[in-house]
């Protein structure tokens, strides 16, 4: 037998979901004409502003030639104008002309600058859809296959010409049960735990052939209302992907920090009974005789079960030969240490705060 060791642990709770795409962008043609170059290759990554596609610029060049001749017929118009203008306001004050033809003089250089502005508005946008004859990233990322192939005629807002998905960064969604939304509220008014829509709640995530959860996040949505046909509310935690391995709709499982720092007491799973619904452990009394404790378990950490209440950390718990025990029995006592039996706890259920995976899990620093 021996006294329950002490630690301040933390919660985690298990979520399945799949990966997502922060950004998923249909990438459509902007102007009509050929395609006459393609410059990547299928699935390829990319970054953002590079060239995709090439679709025949030499119309739209030629449009832009003319809209920039009449921009400089404009400004000659404009200019002539103005010399008249300010050739007549002269005269005027010489008496050589009248009033009205200054007037009249006047309106032709306002006319002269709306067309000026006309034919400038003209060449920015030629100049704009020439530049739309290149085709490029809207996003850092990865490309699907290409939709079209060179000599393809498409169409301004109609044609698909590929798929662009960003991955780095990279969300987890998955939907948590109502239970847990409330448990994590309640927590929030009691300044347990702060909430993940104010706070990036840590998350350690495991892909489907993983046995640890290396790959490292924090909460960054949680949903405006729980979806009342499943009773569950949609969140997403967001993670850093440099390397482009984990990929849209991989399917993962997460653990997302689950309480607040609290002081738990941890015994070996094998000194603890099932009776029914009850969990139950046998106390050393003072008088050497054993007595039942009914037990509230928690998580297992460090390979030890924690416990939350029924059990102090002074009492001395018997540890085997529990088939022969029955409570008011005189047992020969011989005390031990019990020691943590691992670093952390095991794939898939809740972890202690201690070991290697973020700095925001360590007790009295989660977030």
């Amino acid at each position: 037998m021996g006294k329950p060791l002490r630690r301040d642990v933390v919660d985690w709770d298990t979520y399945i979901g799949r990966f997502e795409a922060p950004q998923s962008v249909d990438l459509r043609a902007r102007v009509t004409g050929v395609v006459t170059r393609i410059l990547v290759k299928d699935g390829q990554d990319v970054k953002a502003g590079q060239p995709l596609f090439e679709i025949d610029p030499r119309p739209y060049r030629a449009v832009l030639l003319q809209a920039e001749a009449q921009i400089a017929a404009a400004n000659a118009t404009l200019a002539n104008a103005a010399s008249v203008e300010k050739r007549s306001a002269e005269l005027v004050k010489a008496q050589a002309v009248s009033r009205e033809e200054l007037e009249n003089d006047q309106a032709q250089v306002r006319t002269a600058k709306a067309n000026l502005q006309s034919a400038e508005a003209a060449a920015y946008n030629a100049r704009l859809n020439l530049g739309f004859t290149m085709v490029r990233a809207p996003v850092s990322g990865r490309i699907s296959s290409r939709r079209v192939s060179l000599g393809d005629q498409v169409t301004n807002g109609d044609t698909l010409l590929t798929t662009v998905v960003s991955l780095d960064p990279i969300w987890f969604t998955f939907d948590g049960a109502e239970s847990f939304y409330l448990k994590y509220m309640r927590q929030a008014l009691t300044g347990a735990r702060k909430s993940s829509r104010v706070a990036p709640n840590p998350v350690d995530i495991q892909l489907s052939d993983e046995t640890n959860y290396p790959h490292r996040g924090e909460m960054a949505f949680v949903d405006n209302a729980i979806d009342t046909g499943s009773g569950t509310i949609r969140a997403h935690a967001v993670l850093p992907n440099p390397d482009h391995f984990l990929t849209p709709g991989m399917f993962g499982r997460a653990r997302l920090l689950g309480s607040g720092s609290y002081h738990a007491l941890l015994i070996p799973d094998e000194a603890i009974v099932t009776d029914q619904s009850r969990k139950l452990v046998f106390v050393l009394g003072r008088d050497g005789t054993v007595t039942q404790r009914v037990i509230e378990t928690g998580p297992q950490i460090m390979g030890l079960r924690a416990v939350r209440d029924g059990l102090g950390p002074n009492d001395m718990v018997v540890l085997d030969g529990l088939a022969q025990l029955q409570p008011g029995a005189k047992v020969d006592a011989r005390q031990v240490a019990i020691k943590p039996r691992s670093a952390d706890t095991e794939p898939g259920t809740e972890r202690l705060t201690v070991p290697q995976p973020n700095a925001a899990t360590l007790a009295g620093s989660a977030k």
